[in-house]
């Protein structure tokens, strides 16, 4: 399908580029044209779209989540982690079953798309379920794996790294990781590494999220969490970090020097008391990071317009500092950003060449008149009511409050409660 859509303003996200009057051309799920208006000569279009002077821009990245969380959505709250992970997460997430998943993704997915997520970094169990979900609805998902002592084995990552990387066409993909230090014996990451080195591979972790994590890893090993992983020979080919808050001053070296991305999560390290990550010192190092909603069981929601704001916002507060992560450094990370550290390069902006996953934001909305800072505006005031469509691979899934996908919005919700019911009474 042949795809223009004009009128717009276009924020490309490529680097020194500003926001500026024109049109996207789509062929399929790939962009041809990004420009001003332009007569289109021979070719014909499939379908039209008047974006009536509202803003296009790249769909953000949701660097870390886990989707189909979202049966433990307020199920439990106001926990310390380690007790809310081992008494009430893993005992529910033990009785999920593949069905389960398929449905609880395909929700997220929905929350996805009016959050203007156009692909997410995926931690979770059952993913043929999950695959099945997202390709379904048409939404990009990248898989990141999460082997730990309680379940996988390192043939199954291997078998799963051949099967999901085999065909570039496919929305899915997948990307080498495990759960975590402390879920994850020392003889099961050195295997990780050695699959890692195998196959030149980044690979990522949960670390660094609380006090008490950084200080068990002390007392097992002498060192950091991410000294003694790194010491296992893991960062040899890059990755990324997964909260990433509690750090020593060796640590930002080794994430530096190993090209490592840090995922900042501030809704669900607030919401469970485990800090603020230091994003203005990782960026004044060079060290890339990226914006996650974490899943739904600890945000409890997956909406990218909160996690921006709440990234600059704490950061002006812990640097004492209002200059701190400006509006348009927030936008890189949570589209720019995500994308690379996903190893989604040809989603990161809106450039001929690149996939078709794009958002339309509404500005005819109070929250974003007058227009005097479009890009501030976004950050700063935006929200889920300015999500007017999603986009990805060229397909609307998303327009004017109504989903285009494979199933009815009633169904998801029906088989959703059911699952919640089951498990949790």
């Amino acid at each position: 399908m042949k795809t223009r859509i004009y009128n717009a303003r276009i924020l490309t996200m490529e680097e020194k580029k500003r926001i500026f009057d024109g049109e996207i051309w789509i062929d399929g799920d790939t962009i041809i044209y990004v420009g001003p208006k332009r007569e289109a000569g021979e070719e014909t279009w499939d379908r039209e779209v008047d974006a009536g002077g509202n803003l296009l821009m790249p769909g953000f990245k949701n660097a870390h989540t886990h989707s189909a969380m979202t049966f433990l959505r307020s199920h439990a709250d106001d926990m310390k982690l380690d007790e809310w992970l081992n008494t009430r997460v893993f005992p529910a997430e033990a009785k999920l079953t593949g069905e389960d998943v398929y449905w609880l993704t395909k929700l997220a997915v929905m929350e996805y798309l009016t959050s203007g997520v156009t692909s997410i970094f995926d931690m979770y169990m059952h993913r043929a379920a999950g695959a099945r979900a997202v390709e379904e609805c048409g939404f990009r998902n990248v898989f990141c794996e999460s082997i730990n002592d309680f379940g996988g084995t390192i043939e199954q990552v291997e078998a799963d790294y051949h099967t999901y990387n085999q065909d570039k066409s496919r929305l899915v993909s997948y990307q080498l990781g495990f759960h975590a230090e402390y879920t994850t014996s020392r003889e099961l990451m050195e295997k990780i590494a050695h699959l890692a080195k195998k196959y030149k591979l980044p690979v990522y972790v949960h670390c660094s999220e609380t006090k008490k994590e950084v200080e068990g890893c002390r007392e097992r090993t002498g060192m950091t969490p991410v000294a003694y992983m790194d010491s296992l020979g893991l960062f040899e080919y890059g990755g990324g970090l997964f909260h990433g808050v509690h750090m020593d001053d060796g640590d930002f070296s080794i994430i530096r020097d190993k090209k490592l991305y840090v995922v900042t999560n501030p809704a669900s390290n607030l919401k469970l008391a485990s800090g603020i990550a230091p994003v203005k010192r990782y960026l004044g190092m060079g060290i890339p990071v990226a914006i996650g909603t974490d899943g739904p069981a600890s945000n409890n929601c997956l909406d990218m317009f909160r996690e921006m704001f709440l990234v600059t916002g704490l950061q002006k507060v812990l640097c004492d500092d209002p200059e701190a992560v400006p509006a348009m450094e927030v936008l890189k990370m949570a589209t720019v950003n995500g994308a690379r550290a996903m190893g989604l390069p040809e989603c990161d902006t809106l450039s001929e060449g690149k996939k078709a996953d794009l958002i339309m934001i509404d500005l005819m909305q109070p929250n974003m008149q007058p227009l005097q800072n479009v890009e501030k505006n976004v950050v700063y005031s935006g929200s889920k009511q300015n999500i007017k469509m999603t986009m990805v691979g060229g397909k609307i899934l998303y327009q004017d409050g109504e989903f285009f996908l494979d199933c009815q919005p009633e169904r998801i919700y029906e088989k959703a409660n059911e699952i919640a019911r089951r498990i949790l009474g």
